[in-house]
C-alpha cells in the first residue's frame, strides 16, 4: 500500500515507513511516531498520533522484497471500525461502508484510493457516534480505477484546525 510502488522511495526502518505514510498518505501535520512494537521476525505495528495527547492510529509495517524495505499494509483506529468492506475485499462503485465510530459531530471523511497516488477516486462522509461509539453506514461511489487494488481510508479531522486526527486504512481489490 505504501509507498507507492512506482517510486523509489523505499524505507530501512519501520517508524520511517510510519511518519512517511502519516505525512505523505494520511496527510498529518507533524505527526508523533512512537516506537516499533515487533510482531513476528518481519512485520509489526508503530503507533502514530497527531500530536503527544491525540488518538492513536496504529500503523501495519512489513519488511517486503528482496532489498527488506519496510512497507505499510494498512492502519487502524479505536475510533474508527470498518466492518464492510473488509480487508483485501473486492469493491466496485458504489461501495456500501459500514461499521462504528466515533468522531466530533458524528462525521468519518471517506475515500477510494487506487494504489500508488493518494489523491482519492471519490469521497465522502459517514456519520457515527458524535459522544461515544456509535454504528455508520454509508454509500461512497468513485470513478473507474486504472490499478487493480487500492485502499479504502477512513479517517477523522480536528474541529479546530480540518488537520487529521486519526485514520483506519484497509487493502482492496477493484472489481
Amino acid at each position: 500500500m505504501w509507498p507507492a510502488t512506482a517510486s523509489t522511495t523505499r524505507y530501512r526502518t519501520p517508524e520511517s515507513a510510519a511518519q512517511g505514510f502519516a505525512t505523505d498518505y494520511l496527510h498529518m501535520t507533524n505527526p508523533v511516531v512512537n516506537g516499533f512494537q515487533q510482531g513476528d521476525a518481519r512485520s509489526g505495528e508503530v503507533p502514530v498520533q497527531p500530536s503527544a495527547t491525540g488518538p492513536v492510529t496504529t500503523v501495519l509495517v512489513r519488511q517486503l522484497g528482496s532489498d527488506n524495505s519496510w512497507w505499510v499494509l494498512g492502519a487502524g483506529t479505536a475510533s474508527i471500525n470498518l466492518s464492510a468492506p473488509v480487508w483485501n475485499a473486492t469493491i466496485s462503485s458504489p461501495v456500501t461502508l459500514t461499521g462504528t465510530s466515533v468522531a466530533y459531530e458524528g462525521t468519518v471523511q471517506s475515500q477510494v484510493r487506487q494504489d500508488d497516488t493518494t489523491r482519492p477516486l471519490g469521497e465522502g462522509y459517514v456519520t457515527g457516534g458524535s459522544t461515544a461509539i456509535g454504528p455508520f453506514r454509508g454509500s461512497l461511489a468513485f470513478t473507474k480505477p486504472t490499478t487493480k487494488y487500492g485502499a479504502v481510508v477512513l479517517y477523522t479531522t480536528s474541529a479546530e484546525n480540518g488537520a487529521v486526527l486519526s485514520a483506519s486504512v484497509i487493502r482492496v481489490a477493484f472489481g
